[in-house]
């Protein structure tokens, strides 16, 4: 078994496409998957998976039972292992201070993004908001906070064309946490 962490994209936000924790946990169980957990409503699972399916296969797989079951066309899956989004926080260019999590996000990018779709974004970066861009990850800092930022998740998408998901740095922290105990539990 090989342990992995989904982070779904447009899930129980703003009202729409409600999926509640109990119905994704079945939904992950009819897709075969073991020792499944949830984090917060807004689409965090961490789970366990038998097959030598990769990460593109599981996301793909994923999004379309939940286009199946929920009718939800437009919900989209990031997969990680516990290590790749340990290196993710690890390697931020924010890491927090003594106790100052609040202001560090992750947002999770499926595909690199061109370098001329990079430099567009160049104008936005600001003293106080910053963001690095990497292949697979945007690291933000927001020191009013995510809710006062323009550097949302939407922003990201427009910008660069592409799908995008958000986390703070503490819901990356518990979900590696959970990634851990359920690797140890195997």
């Amino acid at each position: 078994m090989k342990t992995y962490i989904c982070m779904l994209r447009g899930i129980n936000v703003s009202g729409k496409n409600i999926i509640k924790m109990a119905e994704l946990k079945k939904l992950f169980e009819t897709l075969g998957f073991a020792d499944i957990t949830t984090y917060v409503q807004s689409g965090n699972i961490v789970f366990n998976c038998a097959s030598d399916e990769n990460a593109s296969t599981l996301e793909a797989r994923i999004e379309k039972e939940i286009e199946t079951v929920f009718g939800y066309e437009n919900v989209t899956a990031f997969i990680k292992t516990r290590a790749v989004l340990e290196q993710l926080r690890d390697r931020s260019p924010y890491p927090p201070s003594e106790g100052d999590t609040k202001r560090r996000y992750f947002t999770f990018i499926r595909k690199a993004p061109s370098a001329e779709q990079v430099e567009k974004l160049e104008p936005y970066a600001s003293e106080a908001e910053r963001f690095t861009v990497t292949d697979t990850c945007i690291y933000l800092y927001c020191p009013e906070g995510y809710g006062k930022t323009k550097l949302s998740n939407n922003f990201f998408e427009n910008k660069l064309k592409i799908r995008a998901t958000t986390r703070n740095w503490n819901t990356v922290n518990k979900l590696i946490q959970i990634a851990e105990n359920t690797e140890k539990a195997c």
